[in-house]
């Protein structure tokens, strides 16, 4: 196959995966719950936080003693650290295991497109999926700042914001590894196991005082306080959704079918 004819399964690949998503309920539902939920749960907390309530505040922790802006942001950032892990590893389980639990695997073998090709044109769809939704989340955040008088956008808050951005993207990154697991599981339930094992795990080694060398861990810590993580520490976690996703694909081009 020479790389023209390559290129068109490729984009054949890449439209049926498209479309796949876009009509999936779970897909959507997500998104929704995503995109609406943290900004209604960010900014109910935001409101209630500013208006004295004291058992809001308790839970806020060190945030409590910010305001405006940076207090929005900073509970956030909390939501997506495990919320946001966990919808976009329901996603992924849902891309890669459905093919099990439908049992329309058995279709790829006998498709021109290679199963790897399917493989990582459902790493593409997802990951433009996971880039639009961190937009359309730090346009409503904006909104939502402003409905609360929390201020002006100044500069402080556009790179706030933009940390925010790059904090959802990592965090649909840190979530890859549900898409291997759901791959060698064969169903939904161990990708989904394996996206709580890894928001368990990361909370731990926050706790362990260990969390900005842990790249589980770094991007929440980073969006929250940038000066406590190096750029170093950041990089590791973006390491996780390029090695999950080159063994995800290395996998699926040794799936046989079950005898």
């Amino acid at each position: 196959m020479n790389g023209t004819d390559g290129s068109i399964v490729s984009r054949a690949a890449f439209a049926v995966e498209s479309r796949k998503t876009v009509a999936s309920r779970v897909v959507v539902t997500t998104t929704v719950l995503l995109v609406v939920g943290i900004c209604l749960l960010a900014g109910s907390l935001t409101f209630a936080a500013a208006g004295g309530n004291e058992q809001v505040l308790a839970q806020l922790g060190p945030l409590a003693d910010k305001t405006g802006w940076p207090r929005m942001l900073g509970v956030v950032a909390q939501i997506t650290a495990a919320g946001a892990l966990l919808g976009f590893g329901v996603v992924l389980s849902w891309m890669f295991g459905r093919e099990f639990t439908d049992g329309t695997i058995t279709g790829l073998f006998a498709l021109p497109v290679t199963r790897p090709a399917f493989a990582l044109a459902k790493l593409a769809v997802y990951l433009l999926w996971a880039i639009t939704v961190a937009t359309v989340l730090v346009l409503l955040l904006g909104i939502a700042g402003l409905a609360l008088n929390l201020g002006p956008i100044d500069n402080d808050v556009l790179v706030a914001l933009a940390r925010q951005h790059i904090l959802t993207v990592l965090s649909a990154g840190l979530a890859v590894p549900a898409a291997w697991a759901a791959t060698l599981g064969r169903g939904l339930l161990p990708g989904i196991a394996t996206t709580i094992g890894i928001i368990v795990t990361a909370q731990v080694m926050v706790v362990a005082g260990t969390g900005a060398w842990f790249p589980l861990a770094a991007p929440a810590l980073w969006a929250i306080q940038p000066t406590d993580v190096t750029f170093t520490q950041l990089a590791l976690a973006a390491l996780v959704p390029v090695a999950f996703g080159a063994t995800t694909i290395a996998t699926w081009r040794r799936l046989q079918l079950d005898h």
